[in-house]
């Protein structure tokens, strides 16, 4: 998993434009189109144009190796809503935490572990009918990073009741192994739930049983980063040595500062005692400062 997290984490830095700006702004903004659709076609046929077959995909309809993801996830306004302001929370937050390069790594890993699933499924005689694979469990899995991120978060649950992310993280884990097992006379079609988890663990399993075993989560969400303050501080050390060439932000592990790179993003991490600001590459893959 570290070897993963390494390799991912190289690839980022030697394309720093590599990525999707906004990705679930694009997702989102693609459900809703196709929901409106959905409410304006009066044959009903519109969903089954978009839903994912491998025969069909094989006969040369090769929109549907993405336009699945697009199907909503309710037919419900109320809970359609709820549900793309939830991805598009949780999506976002992980982009602005882990970088548009990490991010759509992450996101189209489990596009494409899920649509390997299909196709193994169907080389092994299913019929296409019964794989319908949808973007539920990708979405999901992109909650369970959240989590693993800031388990201590609190969310209003229904509005209402307040709930750390943890808890809702481990009811999810619930959910996905009561539908692997409950589904077990549909083997191998229940095994879905088990790929989103595969995704997750892949990026984020070592931190994860970091979080179980030794209680060190990636950011503890009492400790707010106070960015005006950084900003500052980071200004003021700038004029005190003359020296160095005028920058905002520069990364404690390789240097590299925004004015060499304008386009690489620069964070401040809350694990760390003090002020240290870090590129995108480095924010989740540095040994924190002990002041």
């Amino acid at each position: 998993m570290k070897v993963l997290d390494r390799a991912v984490a190289r690839f980022c830095y030697k394309h720093p434009r590599f990525g999707i700006n906004n990705l679930m702004l694009y997702i989102v903004g693609g459900n809703i189109i196709v929901y409106l659709l959905y409410l304006m076609d009066r044959t009903g046929m519109l969903l089954q144009y978009l839903l994912f077959s491998p025969e069909l995909i094989f006969r040369g309809q090769v929109w549907r190796l993405v336009s699945f993801i697009f199907i909503p996830s309710s037919s419900s306004p109320i809970m359609f809503a709820i549900s793309l302001y939830f991805y598009y929370f949780i999506g976002s937050s992980l982009e602005r935490q882990w970088g548009k390069g990490r991010f759509t790594i992450y996101y189209f890993s489990g596009l494409i572990l899920d649509m390997i699933f299909a196709f193994v499924l169907h080389f092994c005689g299913y019929p296409s009918a019964y794989i319908g694979i949808t973007s539920y469990y990708i979405n999901m899995s992109m909650f369970f990073a959240f989590a693993a991120l800031w388990p201590e978060q609190r969310v209003l649950l229904m509005f209402i009741i307040p709930i750390k992310i943890k808890w809702l993280a481990y009811i999810d884990a619930a959910m996905f192994l009561y539908d692997i097992f409950a589904g077990f006379s549909n083997f191998p079609l229940n095994l879905e739930p088990a790929v989103a988890i595969l995704t997750f663990l892949l990026f984020c399993g070592s931190d994860l049983f970091s979080y179980i075993f030794h209680r060190r989560p990636y950011r503890s969400s009492s400790n707010v980063i106070n960015f005006k303050k950084a900003a500052k501080q980071a200004s003021s050390s700038q004029t005190a040595n003359r020296s160095t060439r005028t920058y905002r932000h520069k990364c404690e592990v390789c240097g590299r500062t925004d004015t060499d790179y304008p386009d690489l993003e620069f964070r401040y991490c809350s694990r760390c005692e003090g002020y240290h600001c870090f590129c995108q590459d480095h924010i989740n893959n540095h040994v924190h400062f002990k002041e």
